[in-house]
């Protein structure tokens, strides 16, 4: 496995549009974080280890059928195992089969090819209304 956060990131947008969640999954180091600082009440702002993980993301494409990531934007630290990346995502509301776009920022910590670290930002008020109030996974 790559040590680039980039294409450890870009690997992991292509599981998440092959509807590969375990394989998405298989990306996180076994003691890995993922932090969801506007997650709204009731939901998780912090999952850590691979299997809480696999519990919060298993499901994902049961959601939200995301068909593309476009407009990324990836920018490198100083810190070589840091990134941050822009993209958007854009698909479909499975239960609704509504459009779903809405747009991310995110800072992943990568070593040793592993997601050690993935701190997620996006607009829980926008997700909420797409997902007409139900439950909301990034």
């Amino acid at each position: 496995m790559s040590n680039d956060p980039a294409a450890v990131f870009q690997r992991g947008m292509e599981l998440l549009l092959a509807k590969d969640m375990a394989g998405f999954i298989a990306l996180f180091a076994d003691d890995a974080v993922l932090e969801l600082p506007f997650a709204p009440p009731g939901q998780p702002r912090r999952v850590a280890g691979r299997a809480e993980l696999h519990e919060y993301l298993i499901n994902y494409p049961d959601l939200l059928d995301v068909r593309e990531i476009r407009d990324l934007i990836v920018h490198e630290t100083r810190d070589t195992e840091v990134i941050v990346v822009e993209f958007t995502a854009s698909g479909f509301v499975v239960a609704t089969d509504q459009p779903y776009e809405l747009r991310y920022i995110a800072v992943l910590t990568i070593r040793d090819g592993q997601l050690v670290h993935y701190r997620d930002y996006w607009d829980p008020i926008a997700a909420q209304e797409l997902l007409g109030g139900g439950l909301v996974r990034s």
